[in-house]
């Protein structure tokens, strides 16, 4: 997610797997696995020579992060008992039946949520503001 949101702050050129593991802080062995995934997917585009590099095929404005966490890692509903209790069958028990209903309002929170809105959203501190330059936004105490 954060190489995703990290490109979609940068437009205008491609950047390397270096570039982006220094600029989301993500080990670069492991970042070539997930941006490799995330071309697969036709999220990112990548161009291979010295001019090579990463960009965001993707509208920011339309991509959601589940379309982003579905591509790298997707989330895993539970349709039948994962303990292999035959005679629960389709039927789950209570506890795997709330962490299905968890995975579900994570699936809705994420599939609401565009990679633009994480990266425009007001908050105390925006996404990788450091090695942007920016400032974060100040905090006000109640009752200051």
């Amino acid at each position: 997610m954060s190489a995703t949101v990290w490109l979609g702050q940068r437009t205008g050129r491609a950047y390397k797997v270096r570039e982006i593991s220094v600029g989301t802080h993500a080990a670069p062995g492991y970042l070539v696995k997930v941006l490799q995934r995330l071309t697969k997917a036709g999220i990112l585009s990548a161009q291979r020579g010295s001019q090579g590099g990463f960009t965001l095929e993707r509208d920011p404005a339309v991509l959601t992060a589940l379309e982003v966490i579905n591509a790298v890692d997707p989330i895993e509903r539970i349709q039948t008992c994962p303990l292999g209790f035959e005679s629960h069958g389709t039927h789950l028990c209570p506890l795997h039946r709330r962490i299905d209903e968890a995975a579900a309002l994570i699936e809705d929170g994420f599939g609401a949520v565009t990679i633009a809105a994480l990266i425009n959203e007001p908050a105390r501190s925006r996404p990788f503001c450091d090695e942007l330059g920016l400032d974060a936004p100040s905090v006000v105490e109640k009752g200051a």
